[in-house]
């Protein structure tokens, strides 16, 4: 009588598939925010880079726990979603009271070992577990109020890697994070309100307040205060940004990026390149777009080249 020995491994790879799946291991890019610290201040020490990576870590419990939360205050919505009915726990392959264990065990490690590496890392996570508790709870129904709380989750991350490595953040560049925040939660809420006109219901109560043109206006705006902040910091320390006005060659990657981005989101574009995106709700995440286009994927490398040239003309003393 033989033992079919692979059925166990089978369930174990199932379920750590699952989990991969409902942690959102590839929304933790937007903790890459907690590295701008020792990035934008041309000190990439060991100790610094060190502490960066601790912040990341953290905050990717932490944002991966409210996932995990998230999915559970929404399972009967999302099993009527036609994306999200596929998330693991709208599936039952992880059940809700053992994923309620998975994010208490994430959000208490990320909180306890922030505190311990820095009062200011331990207290942005905290403030960024209550931000995540009144979005879920109240703020992401409540118009205008949603995306802003969306960038100031941004903001936490941005000051929690500053805190975790004892460097400050520019005033300009804290501002330029919130606006680009912003601009990423509203293309959000316009792919989400596109779909829902596409397949005849919201999944939101809030997109009944939103509408195309609205949000297009919202868009110019913190757009136009995204490349306007970027542009002061990167104008050097005449105006109390970056360490050297060098920096204003990496404004044309911002812009090309940005307007890159606006055009893959575009609804005329998406028609003419793959309907089916469009049909299939992809474009409600963000990082779909920014990790899956090759031309704003060779920007970026061009904008962290260019950064890295810089600052080593910068620490060389060939430029001031």
């Amino acid at each position: 009588m033989s033992i079919n020995r692979s059925t166990p491994i089978k369930k174990i790879k199932s379920k750590i598939s699952a989990y991969i799946r409902e942690l959102r291991v590839r929304q933790w890019t937007k903790n890459l925010i907690v590295f701008a610290a020792p990035l934008f201040a041309f000190d990439l020490r060991s100790t610094t880079l060190s502490g960066s990576l601790i912040a990341f870590s953290l905050f990717c419990c932490a944002s991966s726990s409210f996932y995990l939360i998230n999915d559970i205050i929404d399972v009967e919505s999302d099993r009527l979603h036609p994306v999200k009915c596929q998330r693991p726990i709208a599936a039952g392959a992880i059940g809700i009271s053992e994923a309620i264990t998975v994010a208490i065990i994430l959000l208490g490690v990320a909180a306890i070992v922030g505190y311990q590496t820095s009062f200011g890392l331990g207290t942005a996570i905290v403030g960024y577990a209550l931000l995540q508790v009144a979005y879920n709870l109240k703020l992401k129904h409540k118009i205008f109020v949603d995306v802003l709380a969306i960038a100031a989750g941004f903001v936490l991350r941005a000051w929690g890697g500053s805190a975790a490595t004892g460097i400050g953040l520019s005033q300009w560049f804290i501002l330029c994070t919130a606006m680009l925040a912003l601009f990423l939660g509203i293309e959000k809420r316009k792919a989400e309100l596109r779909l829902s006109e596409i397949k005849g219901r919201k999944s939101r109560a809030v997109l009944h307040r939103y509408s195309l043109p609205l949000l297009n206006r919202m868009e110019s705006i913190v757009t136009n205060g995204t490349i306007v902040f970027y542009s002061l910091w990167s104008a050097g320390p005449a105006f109390k940004g970056a360490t050297t006005s060098w920096m204003m060659l990496t404004v044309p990657f911002v812009l090309y990026g940005i307007f890159r981005y606006q055009l893959l989101s575009d609804p005329q574009e998406i028609a003419r390149t793959n309907p089916l995106l469009e049909q299939g709700g992809k474009t409600e995440r963000p990082e779909e777009i920014l990790l899956g286009d090759r031309l704003l994927s060779l920007t970026a490398i061009g904008w962290i080249v260019t950064v890295f040239t810089i600052q080593l003309c910068y620490k060389l003393q060939w430029i001031n």
